[in-house]
């Protein structure tokens, strides 16, 4: 789940193989490229595959290649685009907290005891706070989500057109390839037609020359 065992080169060449041979047409598949990639870009614990497969179909794109798009991000490489989107939110947004690990750690330590306490409320008569909550979507999650939303939208267009290329090239090799065997198998079925044809004559002039023996045998009359 972190390190892939083939290492990152091979992984990659495996999710563009598996990309290329999906059965349906390059555009369909490169808007499921976009959806899923687009979607692997925004800070979305466990909901990535469902949010992939609603926006391609929204998109009208191919829903695997939407989920194949989902793995352009890994916990290796997070990490960095996550401060890089952090730092690019809190400068639209205008967020004036400092970005710090310090006050990262602590804005997900606030929210974590506020999910605890405000689910033990349910069932008590404490009073519910939200403000650790509230903190944590002002100062780090949506800064996330907004500083995310724009590269993520270049780069999945990138891989968008990058994708249509790669798909129409496999697909027109794949029928080249194709057409190829077709035409061997065409040629093998005729030279095996002009053969049975030569041989038929051959065989029924034995057949006659047999039959001829059989009758002026011995024990012909």
């Amino acid at each position: 789940m972190i390190y892939p065992r083939g290492g990152f080169v091979r992984a990659t060449r495996y999710v563009i193989h598996r990309m290329s041979r999906l059965p349906d047409e390059p555009h369909r598949i490169a808007r499921g490229i976009f959806a899923g990639s687009l979607i692997g870009f925004l800070p979305l614990p466990f909901l990535q595959f469902l949010a992939a497969w609603g926006a391609a179909r929204l998109m009208r794109g191919n829903v695997l290649a939407a989920l194949l798009g989902t793995f352009n991000t890994n916990p290796l490489t997070t990490p960095f685009f996550a401060v890089f989107a952090m730092s690019l939110g809190h400068w639209l947004l205008g967020v004036q907290a400092p970005l710090t690990a310090e006050g990262i750690a602590r804005a997900f330590g606030n929210a974590g005891v506020d999910l605890w306490r405000n689910f033990k409320a349910l069932f008590t008569d404490a009073q519910m706070d939200w403000a650790g909550l509230l903190t944590f979507w002002q100062d780090i999650y949506l800064p996330y989500f907004i500083g995310a939303l724009l590269p993520g939208i270049i780069l999945s267009l990138i891989a968008y057109y990058i994708t249509i290329v790669l798909v129409k090239t496999y697909q027109k090799a794949r029928a080249a390839k194709s057409g190829e065997r077709s035409e061997r198998r065409r040629k093998l079925k005729v030279a095996l037609m002009e053969a049975a044809a030569r041989f038929k004559p051959q065989r029924d002039g034995a057949k006659a020359e047999a039959n001829k023996s059989e009758k002026s045998g011995p024990g012909a009359s």
